[in-house]
């Protein structure tokens, strides 16, 4: 039902059975999210020996740590024993993890220190019963995990999905923002609905976004197509909406989207990034972290009017995305013609999801 090789001129959607069926959310699981580089944490938040942030990527539990050497290592966060968790908060500081439904304690490294009660097990190896360790590496304030990817200490590198992005977001200095607050919102509509609102190249702007439109230049909104990452970008304008202007301001907006659930929107002096997380076929959460460049108690005010604005934005497209998964359980659609003025960017997303579920459906098939 969905034609990869179609030219942007007469492509159209991938098809609505796949933002409303569940074998496409479970080998969505295994052949998207397992096999990509996913945030799941700040390197603010691991900054000193025993610190910790627990995730879940792909179904999996997952737990970060900085070791006592300084070593940032990723494990499953999973005992050895009875499959519980050994890190229950979402994040901490500890000096090992310990299980608490049996006691059984791990080092910082991922080595089994202790087993309670268990004198008399024959053929059991301490040595082989650490937390099973996942690749982990860093990039600007972001701690990614890959769960195929090679887990030796020091082994992990980002791969060629990130190489465009890496290269170009160099020139925005992120690292002269800092992390200022956390927000989080639950979506009623698959994940793929919200990533495509965001690719639709400034296509909805006009009609969703009045606030937001007076200070973009939607005539000259640009996109840009990379192997697994998308540049939208815009000139900003003086607009009518005086407090937009003056929170989302500078010369030019940046969105950058990576393949396939993480996004970075910058302007002057102000970011945030979306993490979108499947929850199910038909919702997902959407995690911003907005930074800023002063952070100061004195700045505090201003940078929470700015997060105001954004979440105006957020929620008018939350209305959207919700509305959209509806009509995907209509027997009225299949699928929709792709804009080639404004929809380059959805159309590189679909074409990476083909390749990804019908490589691993066919691997599959095959054994």
């Amino acid at each position: 039902m969905y034609d990869p090789a179609a030219p942007l001129d007469r492509a159209s959607t991938i098809p609505a059975p796949w933002y409303t069926d569940e074998r496409i959310v479970a080998l969505e699981r295994r052949a998207v999210f397992a096999h990509s580089w996913q945030v799941v944490a700040r390197v603010d938040q691991l900054r000193e020996p025993g610190d910790f942030v627990t995730s879940v990527v792909a179904g999996e539990p997952v737990v970060v740590v900085r070791t006592e050497q300084g070593d940032l290592r990723a494990f499953f966060n999973v005992c050895r024993h009875h499959a519980a968790a050994v890190a229950t908060e979402p994040q901490g500081k500890c000096n090992s993890f310990q299980c608490p439904y049996h006691g059984w304690t791990y080092e910082l490294s991922g080595a089994l220190r202790t087993t309670p009660d268990f004198d008399g097990a024959l053929d059991f190896d301490k040595s082989e019963n650490g937390l099973v360790p996942i690749a982990v590496t860093t990039w600007e304030n972001f701690v990614l995990v890959n769960l195929n990817a090679d887990p030796a200490p020091g082994g992990a590198r980002l791969d060629d999905a990130w190489s465009d992005v890496v290269a170009r977001v160099a020139k925005l200095e992120l690292g002269t923002l800092r992390f200022f607050e956390r927000r989080s919102y639950v979506l009623d509509c698959n994940w793929k609905v919200y990533v495509d609102n965001y690719l639709d190249g400034g296509y909805h702007v006009p009609y969703a976004h009045k606030s937001l439109n007076t200070v973009v230049d939607y005539k000259e909104y640009q996109i840009e197509c990379f192997a697994n990452s998308v540049r939208q970008w815009s000139p900003m304008r003086v607009g009518r909406d005086a407090e937009t202007a003056a929170l989302r301001g500078g010369q030019v907006a940046n969105y950058w989207w990576i393949y396939p659930n993480f996004m970075i929107n910058w302007y002057e002096g102000v970011m945030d990034t979306n993490l979108v997380v499947p929850l199910g076929v038909d919702r997902c959460e959407v995690v911003f972290d907005f930074y800023f460049n002063d952070v100061s108690e004195a700045a505090g005010k201003r940078n929470r009017r700015s997060i105001d604005v954004g979440e105006r934005v957020q929620n008018e497209d939350v209305g959207l995305c919700e509305a959209v998964q509806r009509g995907l359980g209509s027997r009225a659609y299949v699928s929709g013609r792709l804009s080639p003025r404004r929809e380059a960017g959805e159309q590189l997303f679909h074409r990476l999801l083909h390749r990804d579920l019908s490589s691993a459906a066919l691997h599959e098939a095959n054994g």
